[in-house]
């Protein structure tokens, strides 16, 4: 058994986006617009959302070209390793085969970086000056800090408090790249001052601060790092990519694994496969959330704001409801009381599974991957890490590849935390 690398040359990087909706048998139920409950007009979104991704959001072309500044970009880093987990196989002991897709090797360190470049670009495009948004545990926020430097504009980060409290060096990034960023709930906003100093914020809350910023502001507009369909669509580069290093290999795994929040590491890495799985082929695609936040496995499927305040169009989703507060978990980027409208109605239609998975499996897994494979992963990654392990111990696959979402090395306080 040895350690394997599968690579691809830079100009394998994929030059188009694959967007899914072409290829599904089913139609979305569409967003609703709160005021009247109908579907809601483009029109509308163009207060928070430039022209370019709201075409995105509802195109149904099978695969949409990638700009060439963004390809550019992407350069920097993509494309990223296969990698065999063969000092983790050895740990436990399996004749299973695993593979990690690595997105933790760019500028801030998680696959958050694929649509912030990309959202980057097309705003600038369209004479956008700042961008608002929000973050959990800090890799969106760093992300398109890092994206708004590259394309000159302004980065306003709501930071969700508990966050913001316990990772400081998520902080120091978005400032290294001169993003702005607040605690979430903050006195900058309306809605923020509702909420006493003690709350610890949510994705929910924070991202109700950042709409109402970008509705107050001129030239600015919203950016969200999960969730909906333009953001999916901008991560299926790590599917794509994928996909072509299987090949290499000539493997065609039995299971595909990756966390789960609100579904932009999850869908990126599986959607590129649905027509696959349509196709008739034997693949298992398994989303892993948190048990403190479990959206998918316990929420319900329904029509739910994607924000606290209620300023968003309604999704229909799985959700926990838009005022839960789940517990201060450490992989702060799950904290979302909702998941993808396309991971949703796949789940719902029985084409993926999902499972949750407690912290202290999650960071025990994460100690035991670092300790033998060297790379030490973003307590989000930890959970597929988790579960990939306790799959590859039944001895029952023939191989297994999850994806590796980020690093966490700035994640050692939760890690101190959580430790033994």
């Amino acid at each position: 058994m040895r350690r394997e690398y599968v690579y691809l040359k830079v100009e394998e990087i994929p030059k188009h986006y694959y967007n899914v909706l072409a290829d599904l048998p089913f139609q979305l139920d569409p967003p609703l617009d709160p005021e009247t409950m109908e579907p809601i007009s483009p029109e509308k979104l163009l207060a928070i959302f430039p022209e370019s991704l709201i075409e995105q959001e509802i195109s149904a072309e099978r695969f949409i070209p990638i700009p060439e500044p963004v390809l550019k970009e992407y350069a920097v880093y993509r494309p990223t390793p296969l990698i065999r987990a063969a000092f983790l196989e050895e740990y436990l002991g399996t004749k299973t085969k695993i593979y990690y897709k690595y997105e933790g090797g760019n500028p801030t360190g998680s696959h958050k970086v694929n649509t912030a470049l990309a959202q980057a670009y097309y705003n600038k495009n369209s004479g956008v000056k700042t961008l608002v948004t929000e973050t959990g545990a800090g890799q969106w926020g760093s992300a398109l800090s890092y994206a708004g430097k590259k394309f000159g504009l302004e980065i306003k980060v709501f930071m969700v408090k508990v966050s913001y409290e316990q990772k400081p060096f998520r902080k120091h990034l978005m400032n290294l790249f001169d993003g702005t960023v607040n605690p979430s709930p903050s006195n900058l906003t309306d809605f923020g001052k509702q909420f006493d100093e003690s709350h610890p914020g949510t994705l929910g809350i924070a991202i109700s601060e950042a709409i109402e910023t970008v509705l107050k502001s001129q030239n600015a507009k919203y950016s969200l790092g999960s969730v909906l369909n333009h953001v999916l669509l901008h991560q299926t580069i790590i599917g794509l990519e994928l996909k072509e290093q299987l090949k290499k290999v000539g493997l065609e795994p039995d299971m595909i694994v990756a966390c789960h929040g609100g579904g932009s590491n999850f869908g990126g890495t599986i959607l590129p496969f649905i027509p696959d799985l349509l196709d008739g082929k034997n693949i298992d695609l398994v989303a892993v959330e948190p048990e403190s936040c479990p959206s998918l496995t316990k929420g319900e499927y329904r029509y739910d704001f994607g924000d606290t305040a209620g300023l968003t169009p309604l999704l229909k989703m799985y959700t926990m409801g838009k005022d839960f507060v789940p517990p201060s978990i450490h992989a702060g980027g799950l904290r979302y009381h909702g998941a993808s409208p396309i991971v949703s109605r796949l789940y719902h239609e029985k084409m993926v599974k999902a499972v949750n998975i407690s912290q202290e499996e999650v960071f025990n897994a994460g100690r035991i991957f670092a300790q033998v494979e060297g790379i030490i992963p973003a307590p989000e990654s930890a959970h597929a890490i988790a579960y990939v392990m306790k799959e590859a111990k039944k001895n029952d696959k023939d191989s297994i590849v999850f994806t590796l979402s980020g690093h966490g090395y700035l994640d050692l306080s939760a890690y101190s935390i959580n430790g033994k």
